[in-house]
């Protein structure tokens, strides 16, 4: 099974190399959530938002996930793809909904998900999780139903409130 080096360069990759065909906007966001992924996790970190128009959004992230794993405090790190995609036409407010589909790996699992983003900026989202290899934590193997509900503040946001 391929190891998640490969798998983060190769998303990367294909990622990158669709952002740089066309003049794509970026925003920073910070990211706080709950991912249930045989246990419960908290989770902090960062994500960048790529855009040419507000039909279909690209996003890059990575992350901290934070739990109890029997009885162990523990700490994985995550990376994450997502597109978001809305193709409704003559709104009047810009698009409130989006649904969603990405995939996030560890240096335990990679999941493939799909679910559903409030202005790109509250997900809640879904998938299975594949172990790589014998992988486990503090013993646990993280493979299975793979739940994910995250807040995503853009920086300008929290720039403006402190002016």
């Amino acid at each position: 099974m391929m190891n998640f080096r490969t798998v983060a360069a190769a998303l990367s990759l294909f990622v990158l190399s669709t952002v740089a065909k066309a003049q794509y906007t970026m925003h920073k966001m910070i990211s706080v959530g709950y991912t249930y992924q045989n246990q419960s996790f908290g989770e902090v970190g960062g994500k960048l938002l790529f855009l040419k128009n507000d039909d279909v959004i690209y996003r890059l992230g990575g992350s901290a996930m934070m739990g109890s794993v029997d009885s162990k405090f523990a700490i994985m790190p995550k990376l994450q793809a997502d597109v978001l995609l809305n193709f409704e036409k003559n709104v009047d407010f810009y698009h409130s909904y989006y649904f969603l589909a990405g995939v996030e790996g560890t240096n335990k699992y990679v999941a493939p998900k799909i679910g559903v983003t409030l202005f790109g900026m509250l997900d809640l989202t879904g998938g299975y999780a594949f172990p790589i290899g014998n992988t486990r934590l503090n013993g646990k193997e993280m493979k299975g139903l793979n739940v994910n509900f995250t807040l995503n503040i853009p920086t300008v946001f929290i720039h403006d409130m402190f002016k």
